[in-house]
């Protein structure tokens, strides 16, 4: 089992019962899943701008990404209806928590200056929206094989109702978010 569904149910459900008193156990709210999208702008000039944010993001999950097309043309940006223009990858159940568990104790400490993730970056329905500026934070980059220096949003989908449960929720998984 891993450590972090473990501390969940050990230590999360507990502290989330006591401060909301929650009387079902589906009241409760849970991780359901982590989304770590790509946009890849210049992948309309160059496919291998594409193919090398599938690799990376293939090498930070572990599983294959779906490659997301522009659902209308945008003339301005040189964007047409179809177009490959980013990639994302949906991560449930095992693969989520040991996502999570790698971001908060190995990539987050990572960030030169880190001082916290932002708070305030919830949507009003309990889901969190992180964005990362450089995928070079993640070990399994190798930097000599980076083609274009990217960044990424990871959006840590909740079953929570509101944001302070949410953030309660990401904060027992050990979340840095600032003071």
């Amino acid at each position: 089992m891993n450590r972090l569904k473990e501390k969940y149910s050990k230590e999360i459900i507990p502290s989330l019962r006591e401060k909301y008193g929650y009387k079902s156990v589906m009241e409760l709210p849970k991780l359901d899943k982590i989304v770590i999208n790509m946009g890849v702008g210049d992948a309309t000039s160059n496919s291998k701008f594409l193919e090398a944010a599938v690799n990376d993001l293939k090498l930070i999950t572990g599983q294959q990404p779906v490659i997301t097309k522009a659902k209308k043309a945008i003339a301005g940006f040189k964007i047409r209806e179809g177009h490959a223009i980013g990639c994302k990858v949906t991560l449930r159940g095992e693969n989520m928590y040991n996502f999570l568990d790698k971001l908060i104790s190995i990539t987050l400490p990572r960030v030169r200056d880190f001082r916290g993730i932002n708070p305030k970056s919830f949507d009003g329905r309990g889901n969190y929206t992180l964005g990362l500026t450089e995928q070079l934070i993640f070990s399994e980059i190798d930097y000599d094989n980076v083609v274009k220096v990217r960044g990424m949003d990871i959006v840590f989908v909740t079953t929570a109702k509101t944001n302070e449960e949410a953030l309660d929720l990401l904060k027992g998984f050990g979340m840095p978010f600032r003071k």
